[in-house]
């Protein structure tokens, strides 16, 4: 199974201009912990996640009206192509400490992005699938 097949394809994203505060407001409307940063041809540059904010922002005093998602947002991203394989994907998030990473298209746009959560919910659809598999093949037991 693939990076693109199990990644979210409906992500919130960003650009570096917009505000600290606009950024959480769209954050707390969408029910998301971070928000992909994009420049004008919707590549990624940078994730802003909700530690960011607390960590670069609250805790520093900086005025999240006026300070710029470009100012505290993490350029350092962590990416996988659609291709790639889950196991390498969590091999990268394992490698990084990462708990997201933005998944791309061969053109480098952006295509989604691939949590943790994503990675628990396959696995957990799997186990139940085995389940059922046992179950349908137990031998009934005569009481």
């Amino acid at each position: 199974m693939s990076a693109g097949k199990i990644c979210s394809r409906v992500v919130v994203f960003a650009t570096g201009n917009e505000t600290v505060r606009d950024a959480a407001h769209r954050m707390r409307e969408n029910n998301v912990g971070a928000l992909v940063v994009v420049d004008k041809e919707r590549r990624p540059v940078g994730i802003l996640t909700d530690r960011d904010i607390v960590m670069r922002s609250v805790a520093e005093d900086r005025d999240p009206a006026y300070t710029t998602i470009e100012e505290i947002m993490t350029r350092e991203l962590r990416t996988v192509q659609e291709s790639t394989a889950i196991e390498e994907a969590l091999r990268v998030m394992q490698r990084f400490g990462a708990r997201r990473l933005v998944v791309l298209t061969d053109e480098g746009k952006l295509a989604g992005l691939l949590s943790v959560d994503d990675v628990i919910e396959l696995l957990a659809e799997e186990a139940a699938a085995i389940r059922g598999l046992l179950r349908k093949e137990a031998p009934a037991v005569a009481v």
